[in-house]
């Protein structure tokens, strides 16, 4: 087969064509339209096939991605995707929200006066591929097994640990508290960048696989709830996953004036509108017309602010406190934001929520970037003196999230957690300090990406594997398994 590697010395880097941001201001659709396939040939043909592919060490997945892009490059594709599957739970997803520019493209080696191979792209091309020409199946197991699981949480870390468990033979249940599946993939992150339907579609594999979901269900004590206790009763073990949902909330003068207001809150009510869930006519979490101040600096605070562009905000400012060079969000996500009408403030922290009932005006105070912190990041210091107002409307606090009280929502005070509130796991583990309860995912690492979500779901499958293994519980049945145990609010 004639070589087509290591073309990267001829062959610019090249991204999917971006729609207008005339264009895209107006509407959710993703804003890139994805390779063609000689596109993606070339583009995956830029790779140098380096004998240490940091772009696979930088991987959280640990992706072989050099194969991936020569099998692309060969023309190759059912190879290619097979490939990229066997690592990744859900490679149509990381393809279009992992921050390639800080993980693997940041990390490519012909980066420098060459630029990077655009990997995330040619992942989202492989996928879809894969999906239109229907090579995309579920994994059935070839054995059932009589034993089940209890995952709490149908986010990417759940999921990943589903597809993972059933396809040994486990019998799975997923609960979840809201009416979809996919946590923040589908409440937090906008059409924008990850159409739902392309979490529906997994939703539907999943369900093929024979994972059961029990949607629209609490997890504690109380009418209309299971408790965890039933749930570790009936089950031969529990994963928990239920992510972090609980806004850092900022302690400033006027904070609790009408038109203060948390991102996920504002991005929920926005992808509930995508479903036809929340009227027009609901205008308080709306940007329509509205002078928007965002606080932040993270992927979260890009996703609000783009959003709200699309929604007609009057003028769109983001804040943060240290400079472009510092902003914890993606690079990419800032060039989209301010081709799409969004005004960048640096260096700029608010002291003062000013109004009367309502937010009327934010007032600033200028920073300074100062030396090397505790944290490897530089400190930032205000500059006297410099004060202004900036006009606001609606204010959008997107400072993080923290993980909520699982102990006392779910009535379980032996739970073991860290300072931080995440839950403790064993060391390189994710075993819990209770018997057959696993946790992974931002509810032990904290708020993180997708990504490592993922991981955690698949490595938590195979500690919850062996943990069964080890206990005699992972035997096959000679048939569909008549289970030992009734489901819970069976």
């Amino acid at each position: 087969m004639v070589e087509r590697m290591l073309q990267f010395v001829s062959v610019p880097q090249e991204m999917p064509q971006k729609r207008d941001a005339d264009a895209r201001r107006h509407d959710f659709a993703e804003i890139y339209k994805g390779f063609a396939l000689k596109q993606a040939e070339r583009q995956a043909g830029r790779c140098s096939q380096c004998g240490v592919p940091f772009c696979s060490v930088h991987c959280p997945l640990g992706n072989n991605i050099p194969d991936w892009l020569k099998l692309t490059a060969e023309g190759r594709l059912e190879e290619a995707y097979a490939v990229a599957a066997a690592t990744n739970s859900f490679p149509e997803i990381c393809g279009r929200v992992c921050p390639q520019d800080r993980l693997c493209e940041g990390n490519c080696v012909i980066q420098k006066g060459f630029e990077s191979v655009t990997i995330g792209a040619v992942e989202k091309f492989v996928t879809e591929n894969a999906f239109a020409e229907g090579w995309v199946k579920p994994r059935l197991p070839r054995d059932e097994l009589a034993q089940s699981v209890a995952i709490i949480g149908a986010g990417p870390a759940g999921l990943a640990a589903a597809e993972r468990l059933r396809a040994r033979g486990y019998q799975v249940h997923v609960y979840d508290r809201h009416d979809r599946v996919g946590g923040l993939l589908v409440y937090g992150i906008p059409s924008f960048k990850l159409e739902k339907h392309i979490i529906a579609r997994r939703h539907d594999l999943l369900v093929r696989q024979g994972v059961t979901f029990h949607l629209n269900t609490e997890i504690g004590e109380g009418e209309g709830r299971i408790s965890f206790a039933a749930l570790r009763d009936q089950y031969d073990a529990v994963f928990i996953a239920t992510g972090v949902y609980q806004s850092r909330d900022i302690a400033l003068p006027g904070a609790a004036r009408a038109g203060v207001i948390q991102a996920l809150a504002y991005l929920t009510e926005s992808n509930k509108r995508g479903y036809h869930e929340v009227s027009d006519a609901e205008t308080a979490l709306h940007a329509r017309d509205r002078r928007v101040v965002l606080i932040g600096g993270g992927d979260t605070a890009m996703d609000c602010v783009r959003t709200a562009i699309r929604q007609g905000a009057a003028s769109v400012t983001c804040l943060y406190r240290r400079d472009r060079e510092n902003m914890p969000g993606s690079a990419q996500e800032v060039r989209n934001a301010e081709e799409e009408g969004v005004t960048f403030s640096w260096l700029t922290t608010p002291v003062e929520f000013v109004g009367a009932k309502q937010i009327e005006a934010i007032k600033v105070q200028a920073m300074r970037l100062g030396g090397i912190g505790p944290t490897g990041r530089r400190d930032v210091e205000p500059v006297l003196g410099d004060v202004r107002q900036i006009p606001a409307d609606l204010v959008i606090l997107a400072l993080g999230f923290e993980p909520e009280d699982l102990r006392a929502d779910w009535r379980v005070p032996e739970l073991g957690v860290t300072h931080w509130g995440t839950v403790q796991t064993r060391p390189g583990q994710y075993e819990t300090n209770l018997e057959g309860v696993f946790a992974g995912g931002d509810i032990v690492r904290g708020a993180s990406l997708v990504v490592w979500a993922i991981r955690d779901g698949q490595e938590a499958a195979d500690a919850m594997h062996a943990y069964l293994k080890a206990r005699g519980a992972a035997e096959p049945c000679a048939a569909t398994p008549v289970m030992k145990k009734r489901r819970v609010g069976e």
